[in-house]
This record gives C-alpha cells, sequence and structure tokens, in this order.
C-alpha cells in the first residue's frame, strides 16, 4: 500500500522531470563518510592556555571556562571579583585559555590555524585523533588574514591535500570538521552559499551554510574531492551561536601566507600609501565612469610612493598591475600582494579620461593612526550659491599645512550642502569632472549648472577626501 501511494505521488512529479528518480530514496544524496574518515585524522584539536598573572579585582573561573564555554556568562555573573568558584592559582601557573582546531598541511608537523585561536598564548597544545597530545611551537601568525602556523615534534602525520577554491560553485556540497565547543572530531556539512565575499580587509571569503561555532575556528573545509579548500574563520550571528552563515578563509590565500610565516616568520605586504573609498553610482555618473568601479583615492600619504608616482586625491584607481579593480576592498589586497620595491602600473579615471602611472610598491608598516578633521575659522560670509555653499580662496597658510594647491574653503552651510554633511572648514577640491582652482570660479560653475540633476563635489576634510553627491535647490 506504502509502495502504491509513493507511486501515485512521485509518478506525475517524474514525468515532468521535477524529481529525479533517485528522489525516493538516499542515492541521490552526498555521502561523507569515506571523506571524513580520509581526511579526520588530519584534523587536530587546539588548545591554549596562559600563565596566572597579578590581576587584582579579576576573577578566577574554573579550568575550562573561556569566553567560548557556554556558561561562561553564568560564572561571570554570578561568581564577581571576590568570590572565585575555585582558589586563585598562583603566579606562572599554567590556566585554559581557549580552544579550536587545527590541520595538518606536512608530515613533519605543520598545522595550519586561525591567528585569534593562538593569539596571546602562553602555551598551545596540539590533539591528534589518537589522542596524542603535542606542546606546539608558533612560527608565525598574521592577524590581517587571521592565519596561524604552528609545529609539533612528529613525523610521518597525515597531512591534507590542498584543493582550489576557484573550482568551486556556488551549491557545491562542502563540509568541516573541527572541536565545536571542545567537542573533537564534529563534523558538519552545507553548501558553499557565496564567493568572494568582502569581510576583511586582506581576503575574499567562501561563505557557507555549513554549522560553524566556536571552538570550529582554525579546522578545514572540504570539498567533495576530500581536498581543504578553505579555513573556517567567522561567523556571522546576532547571538554568538550559528545562525546559517559561516565564512571561510580561502586555502590558496592561506597557503600564501604561510609560506611566509615558514620562511620568515612573519608576512610582508606592499602599500603604496593611499586612503580609499568605495565608488558608489552616484558618484560614477557625474564623472563620466562607465559604471561604479574602483577604488577612490580620498587621501594621498605625503612622499609616499602614490604621491611620487603622480596619484592624486579624488584619482579614481581602476587597473593595477594589469588586473580590474571592480571594488576598493580590491586594491589593498592586490597591492598587499605585491613585493616592495617592485614597479607596477596604476591605470586612473582623472576629470574624465584614464591615465596610467608607475608607482614603486612601499613595505607595509603598522597601522597607522588616521588623523581627524582639522578646523578651519571663517573670517567673512559669503554669499551661499544654489549648492547652499559660501565659499572663500584659499590663504597661503591654508595651501601650506594642507599640501594643495587649488580649491576653496568652505565658510557657510545651508540647505544641500548641510543635508549631506558638508561643513564649514571643508576644502572643495573639484566639482564633477572640473578642477576648483578658486571662490570666483567655483561660483560661476555652480551658477551654470543643470539644477535638476546630481552633482558631485570633491571635498578634502583633514587629510581624507571623497566625493559627496549634492543636488542644487530646484530653479
Amino acid at each position: 500500500m506504502k509502495k502504491l501511494l509513493l507511486s501515485l505521488l512521485l509518478g506525475p512529479a517524474l514525468a515532468l522531470g521535477l524529481v529525479s528518480p533517485g528522489a525516493a530514496d538516499t542515492r541521490g544524496l552526498p555521502q561523507f563518510a569515506d571523506l571524513v574518515e580520509r581526511i579526520g585524522p588530519s584534523v587536530v584539536n587546539i588548545r591554549t592556555a596562559e600563565r596566572v598573572r597579578e590581576r587584582p579585582g579579576v576573577p578566577q573561573l574554573p579550568p575550562g571556562i573561556t569566553e567560548d564555554h557556554p556558561f561562561y556568562e553564568f560564572f561571570r555573573r554570578f561568581f564577581p571579583p571576590g568570590q572565585s568558584p575555585v582558589p586563585p592559582g598562583q603566579p606562572g601557573t599554567e590556566v585554559p585559555r581557549g580552544l579550536g582546531s587545527g590541520f595538518i598541511v606536512s608530515s613533519d608537523g605543520l598545522v595550519l590555524t586561525n591567528h585569534h585561536v593562538v593569539d596571546g598564548a602562553d602555551e598551545i597544545y596540539v590533539t591528534l585523533t589518537d589522542k596524542r597530545e603535542f606542546k606546539a611551537e608558533l612560527i608565525g601568525s598574521d592577524r590581517r588574514t587571521d592565519v596561524a602556523l604552528i609545529r609539533i615534534d612528529a613525523k610521518g602525520l597525515p597531512a591534507v591535500e590542498i584543493g582550489d577554491p576557484e573550482r568551486l560553485r556556488v551549491g557545491d556540497w562542502v563540509l568541516a570538521i573541527g572541536s565545536p565547543f571542545g567537542l573533537d572530531s564534529t563534523v558538519t556539512a552545507g553548501i558553499v552559499s557565496a564567493k568572494g565575499r568582502d569581510t576583511g580587509e586582506y581576503l575574499p571569503f567562501i561563505q557557507t551554510d555549513v554549522a560553524v561555532n566556536p571552538g570550529n575556528s582554525g579546522g578545514p573545509l572540504i570539498d567533495m574531492e576530500g581536498k581543504v579548500v578553505g579555513i573556517n574563520s567567522q561567523i556571522y550571528s546576532r547571538t554568538g551561536g550559528f545562525m546559517g552563515i559561516s565564512f571561510a578563509i580561502p586555502i590558496d590565500e592561506a597557503m600564501g601566507i604561510a609560506d611566509q610565516l615558514k620562511a620568515s616568520g612573519r608576512v610582508v605586504r606592499g602599500r603604496i600609501g593611499v586612503g580609499i573609498a568605495e565608488v558608489t553610482k552616484e558618484v560614477a555618473e557625474p564623472l563620466g565612469l562607465p559604471n561604479s568601479q574602483g577604488a577612490l583615492v580620498r587621501s594621498v600619504e605625503a612622499g609616499g610612493p602614490a604621491e611620487k608616482a603622480g596619484v592624486e586625491v579624488g584619482d579614481i584607481i581602476v587597473g593595477f598591475n594589469g588586473r580590474k579593480i571592480e571594488r576598493s576592498s580590491d586594491l589593498p589586497r592586490i597591492v598587499g600582494g605585491t613585493a616592495p620595491g617592485a614597479k607596477a602600473d596604476i591605470r586612473v579615471w582623472r576629470r574624465g579620461q584614464y591615465r596610467d602611472l608607475t608607482v614603486t610598491v612601499g613595505e607595509m608598516e603598522s597601522d597607522r593612526q588616521a588623523k581627524g578633521p582639522e578646523k578651519q575659522a571663517p573670517e567673512a560670509v559669503p554669499a551661499a550659491n544654489p549648492f547652499g555653499l559660501g565659499v572663500a580662496d584659499l590663504t597661503a597658510e591654508q595651501s601650506a599645512r594642507l599640501r594643495v594647491d587649488r580649491g576653496v574653503v568652505v565658510e557657510t552651510v545651508t540647505g544641500p550642502a548641510e543635508s549631506v554633511g558638508i561643513r564649514p572648514g571643508d576644502i572643495i577640491l573639484g566639482i564633477n569632472n572640473q578642477e576648483v582652482t578658486g571662490a570666483k570660479q567655483f561660483n560661476e560653475l555652480v551658477a551654470r549648472i543643470d539644477r535638476n540633476r546630481t552633482h558631485v563635489l570633491l571635498i578634502r576634510r583633514g587629510d581624507s577626501a571623497q566625493f559627496v553627491p549634492i543636488r542644487p535647490t530646484a530653479p
């Protein structure tokens, strides 16, 4: 009777091709068991520890109760400073710090994991699936890409096979193996949800719906050939737990970082010394760009590689060394992967036409602190134009201090300009594709604009600049 009913239900669907013949059983579903059997021994559990230091007023939580632990909030809330649930450790005592995952990339003991798994740890312990535990040595760690390389003293280990993330297609099945909440050798599966997801400064992430939780970090993302295509690194969550969106670092990017860490213990990146922003449709259209692509140059470092190459504030970088810059986030990734000292071609869009420049790439230094906006004191109150802007010529002192030889300073702001966030003290360097050379010329340009369409102003504020779309008052 059951077979007859199933036949009646599936018959029309099979005839129309809506359901495959294997839909009535599990033969059409992916089988992961063989892959897990083969890859499982290459995945490791990582736990970290720190040495107790004198920390007055900080409660000593029970061993293993870290921020990733489900009972962390309970102990933190109900055992405030002075009411420790365990006797405080003496300075120098080793206490648990965190948990994570990793995978063996060479038979002589090299293990790849996330930077945030081992960051700040005094001791790193690696446990294999056969329960052997080793104290690991940190070879190197890179915060910007969240990749770390560690080594254990062991030989003949089962190393993973490295795959090609470029061959992944959205919708492909993938699986993860790791230690969520300390539950080692846990397997979860899902599909590739998107590729090239920009959630980091230097990496285009692989987005999946594979269940990833605290403790999975650093574990492998595996394709249906049993090859590692990524390192599970992040989740999107409003609760701290898995919500159906997880991100993995593409393995080709990670291995490039690992090679540098192995060679020198650090990562060397190129830089050209520009601050950038996204190019929106509202900016691209008035400037005559075919589409909203590229990286808008908001600031140029004094004496930096870009300035020496002739890059200007307001340029839109659309190509670097023959590679297209589709989004602003592409530029730091491509420049960062270029060897310091190398010469590179830059294509920019400037005042309605393409220009080709050559830059000598510098070396990335430590993060720089951005300067805040500089305030200007108005000396007069000029009349406002259709944008609601009163402007004045730059003084010699302002030009020298800001290192600009053109533009006007905003002194009064009303109407449209106020609504788009322009402030007194801002410097206007351009309107659409036209340079601004002085107050008289700027007001003449504004007087002739089409007041029925949106225009863009190139605004300098402090050490950075941006295009600001603005629509004038109606005629």
